[in-house]
């Protein structure tokens, strides 16, 4: 309908409850048929046209009554109020009295009636005009600002596929109640009942200032049921309009972990990164590209993107240019292999780092173990070659990322990242370099991580495949991760291996389990398969050795394992001769070595190098 149609329709509507009103209203008073008065002639003409003219005045003609709220019935209240004076006023003028039990009648009447002719469109259209029965039912968490911001788009939304059936809310003072006509049915302890009784297909979280252990235990309760959960946007999304209330999004592996953020020494970072030469190799991984993202805000004066991978580096690049597109951050990027010596050394020697963080690695355990000697290239030699380069150019810091699996390791991968762990502590007693190293476990969203895998699967219809049923692992984010090490960096004395606090362990099925059950399938739909662990793998992961544990945090999430012994001399021994043994004895005797088990090498092989 055109809005002239509309104004026509509206106009016609509103004269007949008019003259309806103030005709009736004078049948009430008089239980007398014959109204029809000189009086009240006047008095319905003024009343007419009064009536339109505050109607256009309070634009009562230009409102979207199928929206209409209580600020459209304020509108209503004053125009007609507005009209009724204007009649009183005419009455004293023409007749020199006031009728005022007729115009107090004809008020209500006509509030009434003007009224209910504009609610009773939103009702007829909300009710039967558009209902749609094959919305999702859906249940709101949260009765507060944000719930009810979330359940008026629902509701007013009719392209939207939910329907909002109740609240729940941890407030007891409103259980029980209706908000915007939906009840308040009771707290989080009834979210696995509540979704049973009232046949929930989806659960949308909106609380988007909650901490993130509290929103763990939420979807905690939310995982016990077959409904898919959702949350709003983060706040600071909302406030700045880069997201609107009813952009829902899927729950992310993250949010099951319930870490709350960390806290940086932003002074202290700040006067180890500002304005120096920070050097990042494997620049374009998932934990060297984050790590530069991360230095950029605190505004170095030039960052130095060294890696293997053409493709990755150009690519983290230009983003970081994007980003960084007002600063004077200088960015260069170097194609590198850190296991060319001499490359490590003419790059330190050109650029001077002051700051170097050392994130290239192989880290894929199955991989490493079919190619070991792969791993010893690229884990042992080449961080050497990057640490002497260091060292020999006076560079101020040098970080190394290691991994959990350097403890006790049983793979390849853990092995040779142990050695070099040995090899920067060793170095770090001789050189004016500070060496450390930063142990840390899984992170989400790495390159070779589970999650991608489980959620591919899931989408797939399944089945998800874990190894083992009783495999756990320690989990953390990649910036979170990245933000650590940052930290562990302007921390560093010399010598440390840090350890990050990588909050409780999380079993693999678990794990899995609830990203099937969070993404509104059932167990049975998708299913668990257990496949076996692979060579190299471990049932669970350790931060630590016996021989290094250090009880005292350094810094909040942050400790220092004790140096253990050193075997540098056999490292050196077997990076001399490794090319002569075949991959499973050099398998064993990497394994080996990075357990502090000292096996005799061949004296042929000895010889040879």
């Amino acid at each position: 309908m055109s809005y002239r149609q509309r104004l026509s329709l509206l106009v016609f509507i509103d004269s007949f409850i008019v003259l309806t009103s103030i005709f009736f209203s004078r049948f009430l008073l008089s239980a007398d048929l014959n109204v029809i008065t000189l009086p009240l002639v006047v008095s319905s003409i003024t009343l007419l046209i009064s009536h339109h003219v505050f109607s256009f005045v309070y634009k009562l003609y230009k409102k979207a009554w199928e929206h209409a709220n209580i600020d459209e019935l304020l509108f209503i209240v004053k125009a007609i109020t507005f009209s009724i004076i204007t009649v009183a006023f005419i009455q004293q003028i023409i007749v020199q009295d006031i009728y005022f039990r007729l115009l107090a009648v004809t008020w209500m009447l006509h509030i009434m009636l003007i009224g209910g002719s504009r609610f009773c469109w939103r009702l007829l259209r909300n009710r039967y005009i558009h209902k749609q029965v094959n919305k999702k039912r859906t249940l709101i968490v949260g009765a507060g600002s944000a719930g009810m911001m979330v359940a008026r788009q629902l509701i007013k939304n009719n392209d939207a596929d939910l329907e909002p059936i109740a609240f729940i809310d941890d407030n007891v003072r409103i259980h029980n109640l209706d908000i915007l006509g939906i009840p308040v049915v009771g707290g989080v302890d009834r979210m696995e009942m509540t979704v049973k009784e009232l046949q929930i297909d989806n659960i949308i979280i909106a609380i988007p200032s909650l901490g993130k252990k509290d929103l763990n235990f939420i979807f905690q309760e939310c995982a016990k049921t077959t409904a898919k959960t959702q949350t709003l946007p983060k706040l600071e999304d909302l406030i700045t309009g880069k997201l609107s209330v009813n952009h829902f999004l899927d729950v992310q592996v993250e949010d099951l972990l319930g870490r709350e953020p960390i806290e940086l020494d932003i002074e202290g970072i700040s006067e180890f990164i500002t304005d120096k030469v920070v050097l990042v190799t494997g620049a374009g991984g998932s934990i060297g590209s984050e790590i530069c993202r991360q230095i950029t805000k605190f505004l170095p004066r030039k960052l130095i993107l060294l890696g293997h991978g053409e493709n990755s580096i150009y690519s983290i690049e230009m983003e970081l240019k994007d980003i960084c597109l007002h600063t004077e951050i200088e960015f260069i990027t170097e194609i590198a292999d850190i296991q060319d010596s001499w490359k490590m050394m003419s790059i330190m020697n050109r650029h001077r780092p002051d700051v170097v963080y050392h994130a290239a690695a192989h880290k894929h355990v199955p991989l490493m173990e079919r190619n070991p000697e792969e791993a010893l290239k690229n884990n042992v030699i080449g961080t050497m070659n990057v640490a002497k380069a260091a060292s020999k150019f006076e560079v101020g810091t040098f970080v190394m990322i290691s991994t959990d699996k350097a403890v006790n390791p049983t793979s390849v991968m853990g092995a040779t990242k142990r050695m070099a762990e040995m090899i920067i502590q060793d170095m770090d007693r001789s050189s004016n370099t500070k060496f450390v190293a930063v142990r840390f476990g899984n992170v989400l969203g790495s390159r070779g991580s589970v999650i991608p895998r489980f959620k591919h699967q899931i989408e797939k219809g399944g089945p998800v495949s874990v190894t083992h049923p009783d495999m756990i692992r320690y989990f953390m984010t990649i910036p979170e991760a990245s933000r650590l090490v940052i930290q562990a960096g302007a921390l560093a004395k010399g010598g440390e291996i840090f350890i990050l606090d990588m909050g409780e362990p999380v079993k693999i099925v678990d794990l899995a389990k609830n990203l099937i059950k969070l993404s509104g399938n059932s167990l049975e739909d998708i299913g668990i398969e257990f496949t076996g662990m692979r060579p190299g793998e471990k049932l669970y992961e350790e931060l630590l050795k016996a021989d290094e544990i250090n009880e005292q945090q350094v810094y909040p999430k942050i400790y220092i394992g004790k140096t253990a012994d050193l075997y540098v001399e056999e490292i050196k021994e077997m990076i001399s001769i490794y090319t002569s043994l075949d991959k499973e004895s050099l398998r064993e005797y990497l394994v080996n070595l990075g357990n502090s088990n000292i096996i005799p090498l061949p004296k042929k092989l000895v010889s040879i190098g």
